[in-house]
C-alpha cells in the first residue's frame, strides 16, 4: 500500500501539468475513490488503508481534505511507490479525469458503497459514516463483471451472429 497523501499529492500534480488548471477538491476525492476501486479491480488489493466518508456530493478522505485546504499535497511518491498502482492512475485519468466534478459526484452516487454508508440519511444531511472497503470491492466486482461482458462476452455474441 501507498500513503493516501501521496496518492493525492500525485493526482493534483499529474492533473495541474496535464490540465494546465489545478483541481478542485471534490475533482480530487472522487478520483481517489476510483483509483482506490480500479487499483482493487486491477490488483484485488486497496491502493491506501484510508476510509473515505460518504459526504453528501460523494466519498471524501478527512485528511486528504485538511491538506488540500492548507495547500500541503506536496509530499510525492516515489517511482517505486507508485509502481504497482500506475496502471490504475493511468487508467483514472483516461477515463475519469476529463469528466466535472458533478458528473463525477453523479457517478460515484451510484456506487452501493456510497449508498450502503448513507443508508438513513437524506440527500442533504451531513454524513460521515465510514465507507465499507468490502462494499468498495463489491462495487469492483460489479464494474470488473461490466467490463468482461462489454469486452469479451458482447463481441462474441455479435461476431457469432
Amino acid at each position: 500500500m501507498i500513503d493516501v497523501i501521496k496518492v493525492a499529492s500525485y493526482i493534483y500534480k499529474r492533473y495541474k501539468d496535464e490540465k494546465n488548471t489545478e483541481i478542485d477538491q471534490m475533482k480530487l476525492h472522487k478520483l481517489l475513490y476510483f483509483s482506490q476501486r480500479e487499483s482493487i479491480i486491477r490488483t484485488g488489493q486497496q491502493m491506501f488503508k484510508e476510509q473515505f466518508e460518504a459526504w453528501k456530493y460523494g466519498p471524501v478522505i478527512v485528511k486528504v481534505r485538511d491538506k488540500y485546504k492548507s495547500k500541503a499535497l506536496n509530499e510525492m511518491p516515489t517511482e517505486a511507490e507508485l509502481a504497482p498502482y500506475q496502471e490504475s492512475l493511468n487508467f483514472v485519468f483516461q477515463n475519469y479525469a476529463s469528466k466535472d466534478s458533478w458528473s463525477l459526484s453523479i457517478l460515484a452516487h451510484g456506487e452501493s458503497s456510497w449508498q450502503n454508508a448513507r443508508e438513513g440519511y437524506g440527500p442533504d444531511d451531513r454524513c460521515t459514516v465510514p465507507m465499507n472497503l468490502d462494499d468498495i470491492r463489491n462495487d469492483a466486482e460489479r464494474i470488473k463483471m461490466r467490463r468482461f461482458y462489454f469486452d469479451e462476452i458482447l463481441p462474441q455474441i455479435k461476431k457469432n451472429n
